[in-house]
């Protein structure tokens, strides 16, 4: 049921500097600024004149080859160019205008490794010039951090050991496919930013956490943060490593420049599922957001959104900075989306909540040898976008038969509510690890005061595996253990663990539809504006077979949020392959473009200097978590030239 209230169209408007989000037209951080608020102040396409919008072009990353990964990228745009990764480490640099390639970044080992690379950095050096006078920041699968001249694309020579910084130094032994970084670092004060993923659930002493800082022009190491070692902010004495196992930050980072701030979100100590053997250090960073200062890496504050957590709800999406007007003076606010469907809205100076939150008690008995709170935080303050308890009622199939499965399933499962404990026994995550809100986060129009939130309700089916019967099995950390829904082995704790996506057996969720909603919330009221389901079933059938029905049902989805000055959202995100205009007040879709693969990225948009034409660019590249297929677009649209 759509649901509408026009509480936020009269909302004072707050003293914001329009700069801050590059007037110029251009799009140079991953969120646009560099609080992630994904909000352009473009308005030459608007409600108006969207039906005009037509595909401008479209550039193959890789054409003729055999993908093995997805493609994540949001551009960059400076200048002239565009600026993209690939999944398998290049770094493209495209005519603004016409999506011709400039050049092309190659790593001199190629890999072809399953990796995901969401964006690169950009850096102006003060007072620079000649060559590398700008650059482009990237990190490869191999743990190098690499910087290129905006200009050419080669590496920069003065810049670590010929343009490339060894990320894998005090990280201990690293396999392959256990430690690379997949979002754009961060530059803030000449620093170089950034934290890494790590593989989930494999050992508990897998790569250390640790979020690090480097000289954006000489590569030299600046300070490091490690969650073993908290106060310590240098590197480890020879024969030493960081803290193995720690909780990581794998998602973007957000900065404040006058605060001096780097705001990390945080993920979960090795592994997932069982938590008992951690530390108390590792305990409070789990599943927290960080203030680091930027100079030295020192803690200035940290909140937790969850309290010893056990079901991945590492905090995935990008915190995002914003000056909301509370008791009518601007106060510089945190946002921060979860997968539990919980939004904590926090003062940036201290971490303390600017909205209401409650702890509240949640399901208890947890499998032998572990341990749980006894409650947790609810965001009361902020709509709850983890969706209606689960019943057996609500269990959904498209024909009786399958219904009937995902109804016997929901009973041989333990489903006490949220926060239900993994166990020996089956248990439904719900919601599960793409949440709730996933690393698409939110979008935010700071004018208007008006959040928007894609979300999905896709629980999962979780069952730890006694270690006796996971060695039987042959359960073993390694590559092959990274594969979504498969066992994964947890060596050093009493269990392995099994969990995925609650499907039946012809590959459909076993809740009833919507999986994925679309909302707009009024930031001064924290109340709904619209909620609509969010795709098309087109795209989506039983076995992966297309239905080819354009019924609006909301599947699943996975990508970001664009606002505009104008009222536009550009989002594609959905299973449904388009990329969509929404209009910021009513939900209404008002313009849809087809994709040759599904968008799971998030659009961005600019000027080209060259015919002053506002462009709105997407990366289409498949999810292999959504069975989504594989593609290697970048495709732009703009309104026809004059």
């Amino acid at each position: 049921m759509r649901v509408i209230s026009f509480l936020a169209l009269a909302v004072t408007v707050p003293v914001l500097a329009i700069s801050a989000w590059a007037a110029d037209g251009e799009w140079p951080h991953y969120g646009n600024d560099l609080g992630g608020s994904r909000y352009s102040p473009l308005d030459q396409i608007t409600p108006a004149n969207i039906s005009q919008l037509k595909q401008a072009w479209v550039y193959r990353t890789n054409p003729g080859e055999t993908l093995k990964s997805h493609l994540q990228v949001t551009p960059l745009m400076v200048g002239d160019s565009l600026y993209v990764c690939t999944a398998t480490n290049q770094v493209i640099a495209l005519d603004a205008e016409t999506g011709a390639e400039r050049w092309r970044w190659e790593p001199a080992a190629p890999n072809d490794r399953r990796r995901t690379c969401r964006g690169v950095t950009y850096y102006k050096v003060p007072a620079g010039s000649g060559a590398c006078a700008e650059r482009i920041f990237t990190a490869t699968a191999t743990a190098q951090l690499v910087a290129l001249d905006a200009r050419t694309g080669k590496p920069c020579a003065d810049f670590g050991d010929g343009g490339m910084v060894d990320l894998k130094t005090g990280m201990g032994q690293v396999k392959p496919n256990y430690y690379y970084v997949t979002s754009a670092p961060v530059i803030i004060r000449g620093r170089v930013v950034m934290g890494g993923w790590v593989a989930d659930n494999q050992h508990v002493d897998e790569p250390p956490g640790v979020i690090r800082a480097y000289d954006a022009v000489s590569g030299a190491f600046s300070w490091a943060f490690d969650p073993g070692r908290p106060e310590y902010h240098g590197e480890p004495p020879s024969g030493e490593t960081y803290t193995l196992g720690t909780p990581n930050s794998w998602a973007p980072m957000s900065a404040d420049e006058a605060l001096g701030l780097v705001y990390a979100p945080m993920g979960n100590a090795t592994p997932d599922y069982w938590g008992a053997h951690r530390t108390p250090e590792s305990e409070k960073f789990t599943s927290a957001v960080l203030a680091l200062e930027a100079e030295t890496g020192a803690l200035r504050w940290l909140y937790r959104t969850v309290h010893h957590d056990i079901w991945d709800y590492d905090l995935a999406s990008q915190p995002t900075l914003v000056d909301l007007q509370i008791g009518g003076q601007p106060v510089p606010a945190l946002i921060q989306p979860t997968k539990r469907g919980q939004i904590f809205v926090l003062d940036r100076r201290t971490g303390r909540p600017l909205k209401p939150v409650e702890e509240r008690e949640v399901p208890q008995d947890p499998a032998p040898g572990e341990w749980l709170s006894p409650t947790q935080p609810f965001s009361t303050g902020m709509p709850d976008f983890a969706g209606p308890e689960l019943t057996e009622k609500s269990m959904w199939g498209l024909t009786p038969f399958d219904q009937l499965w995902c109804r016997i399933k929901f009973r041989q499962a333990r489903y006490d509510g949220t926060m239900t404990p993994p166990g020996i026994k089956p248990t439904i995550t719900n919601p599960g690890y793409l949440g709730g809100i996933d690393w698409g986060g939110v979008s935010v129009d700071p004018v208007r005061q008006i959040m928007i939130v894609n979300w999905s309700r896709m629980p999962n089916y979780t069952q730890l595996i006694p270690r006796e019967e996971a060695d039987r099995m042959g359960l073993q950390p390694g590559a092959e253990g990274l594969v979504p829904g498969m066992p994964q082995a947890q060596a050093g704790t009493p269990f392995a663990a099994q969990t995925g996506a609650f499907l039946s057996p012809v590959g459909v969720p076993c809740v009833n539809p919507p999986y994925a909603s679309l909302t707009a919330v009024d930031l001064g009221t924290g109340k709904v504006i619209w909620s609509e389901p969010f795709g098309e079933a087109r795209d989506n059938g039983p076995w992966g077979i297309p239905s080819m029905l354009p019924l609006t049902m909301g599947v699943p989805a996975i990508g970001g949020s664009v606002s505009t000055r104008s009222g536009l959202v550009f989002i594609a995100a959905s299973t449904e392959r388009s990329l969509r205009a929404v209009d910021q007040k009513t939900g209404d879709v008002l313009w849809k473009a087809r994709l040759p693969v599904g968008g799971h990225a998030t659009p961005m948009t600019y000027i080209s200097p060259s015919s002053g034409r506002q462009f709105v660019v997407i990366a289409a590249g498949g999810h292999i978590a959504l069975a989504s297929p594989f593609g290697d677009y970048i495709i732009a649209y703009a309104l026809p030239g004059k």
